[in-house]
């Protein structure tokens, strides 16, 4: 079972042991999916979820109070990565991290993919060459031409301004 980031524990809610996330994907109610979530090494079965806005309202089986609740506090939610349905070529952020990107006309080797930013129109992926400069790269079609998390590459086309 590989395990996946995919939440915080931001604060309690209520009294009866109910946990507030902040979900680290796009669809926060992939989280009605999960049976089971696991905290710090330990699986908890998910008994309830509803939804605050983007948040998730999470009651877990053994977390019947507050006191409870405020132990899980700040920690980080993990699901098993069989557990979502991911669609055609839509990857985890942990699969594009450390990709060599080439670019796709020269094969030119630009550089190593070393974050995903949200920036709410698209994502941006963060590029450090050889030299640890970094360069930013929208995460869409026109300049994202081919991403193989198996074969370890992403291949783009250097729109230009880019890389100077």
């Amino acid at each position: 079972m590989e395990l996946i980031e995919t939440g915080k524990i931001v604060n309690t809610h209520g009294v009866r042991g109910e946990l507030k996330v902040v979900p680290w994907n796009d669809d926060p109610t992939v989280f009605s999916d999960f049976t089971t979530v696991t905290i710090d090494h330990i699986p908890y079965p998910v008994r309830s979820v509803r939804f605050q806005g983007q948040n998730v309202l999470l009651k877990l089986e053994g977390v019947n109070d507050m006191t409870a609740a405020e132990g899980l506090k700040n920690k980080i939610i993990y699901a098993n990565r069989s557990d979502f349905e991911l669609d055609e070529g839509v990857y985890f952020v942990a699969d594009l991290l450390g990709l060599t990107v080439v670019e796709d006309e020269t094969d030119k080797e630009l550089g190593t993919l070393t974050d995903v930013l949200s920036t709410g129109a698209n994502d941006v992926y963060e590029i450090t060459d050889s030299k640890e400069k970094k360069y930013y790269v929208p995460a869409i079609k026109d300049c994202v031409k081919d991403t193989d998390p198996e074969a370890g590459i992403m291949r783009i086309h250097v729109m230009e301004g880019l890389f100077e």
